[in-house]
């Protein structure tokens, strides 16, 4: 009978295991010598500012990147590279639309001194400088790389593999290692539109909100009384307000319109010009000052709140009605407008009309009113 060797089997199996580990350590020598030895960059960003128009994060738009980490061995380094691509490991492609050839070095802090960017290969940037230096372990740097145009894709996650490298030209085996990642994004395009604007009201009285804005929504009623009988020794006094604004590029012009007091057939003088009230005599006029001073005869009335400051609020009373203790009323004069500063919108003021009446001692009897019609009209 022939007889079977059955010593071979264990020395064929230990000479296929021994190939095998052979091989594997020559694949692992061939795909990775750059990395043999090189440590972990840590805490590491990439922060996209924004360009001199685009947004940081805009899809295709020219920025910035602000790239900042941690360098954490003491081996001296000549370059750092900045390699774009479309996933963090792996075979590298530069994703699509991103240009780096015409990017610059911006500010640098941590380890400085990096003379230029070398740019000539998109999607590989990097830092070089005269001669290697040797930062300090665990050295926190931030480098940004200005007018680099994004990758095209909207709301695409992109990634940048930063190594540094003993030689200036990132030639060699890298030193240190890390990845970060970014995004495009898309625009959001806020928009509204502010129309031609005026707020014109008027009333007995107009309050201010609890942001000390003149709100029409308080305004009271129209009717006023004056504020004693008619009578040749004293002065009659009343007051209305009226509150305006708009956006109107030449501003605004506010008229009265409409007769003076009238019973019956009888009236009371208006004063066509302006002038000082007079016990005795007829007169009918007005103003839009404060008339209190220490040397007035009458007391009443306020100045425009806010007073004009011929920027954003420009209403004041015009010539004619602008003037304390003169008063005048003439219908279809103009009483206030926009056009201190120049032309321009102005901001909600509240404006205050003091009316006085003075009587003879023959002025007939009877209860004399007038309707007065207030018009703004805004000029764009």
């Amino acid at each position: 009978m022939k007889k079977t060797n059955t010593t071979k089997q264990p020395v064929i199996y230990s000479r296929i295991i021994s190939v095998f580990v052979l091989v594997v350590a020559t694949f692992a020598q061939f795909v990775s010598p750059t990395l043999a030895g090189a440590s972990q960059i840590t805490n590491r960003s990439l922060t996209l500012v924004a360009g001199t128009t685009d947004g940081g994060s805009k899809p295709g738009g020219v920025v910035n990147h602000s790239l900042t980490f941690t360098i954490p061995s003491t081996t001296a380094i000549g370059s750092i590279q900045f390699m774009y691509c479309t996933l963090a490991a792996g075979t590298c492609t530069t994703p699509t639309g991103l240009v780096t050839t015409t990017a610059t070095i911006g500010s640098q802090a941590g380890v400085t001194g990096w003379s230029s960017l070398v740019n000539t290969t998109n999607g590989t940037p990097y830092l070089t400088r005269g001669s290697a230096i040797s930062p300090t372990a665990n050295t926190a740097v931030t480098y940004q790389l200005n007018t680099i145009t994004n990758p095209t894709t909207a709301n695409e996650t992109f990634y940048v593999r930063i190594s540094t490298f003993a030689s200036t030209d990132t030639s060699g085996g890298a030193v240190d290692g890390g990845t970060v990642a970014a995004s495009t994004a898309t625009p959001i395009v806020v928009s509204g539109t502010m129309p031609e604007s005026l707020v014109f009201c008027t009333g007995g009285t107009v309050s201010v909100n609890v942001s000390s804005v003149p709100d029409c929504s308080t305004a009271t009623s129209g009717a006023v009384s004056f504020n004693q009988l008619f009578s040749p020794t004293d002065t009659a006094t009343a007051t209305s307000q009226m509150a305006a604004s708009t956006n109107a590029g030449f501003g605004y012009a506010i008229t009265v319109n409409g007769p003076t007091l009238t019973s019956g057939s009888n009236t009371i003088t208006a004063m066509a010009a302006a002038t000082t009230s007079v016990h005795g005599i007829s007169q009918f006029g007005m103003n839009l000052k404060a008339n209190t001073t220490a040397t007035s005869t009458i007391a009443v009335g306020t100045e425009v709140a806010p007073l004009a400051n011929g920027t954003n609020y420009r209403g004041q009373a015009t010539t004619g009605y602008n003037t304390g203790d003169s008063f005048q009323f003439n219908t279809a004069d103009k009483v206030a407008d926009s056009a201190n500063g120049g032309a321009g919108g102005s901001d909600a003021q509240i404006f205050t009309v003091s009316y006085i009446v003075n009587v003879p001692g023959s002025q007939p009897a009877g209860t004399y009113t007038s309707t007065l019609t207030y018009i703004c009209t805004p000029t764009y």
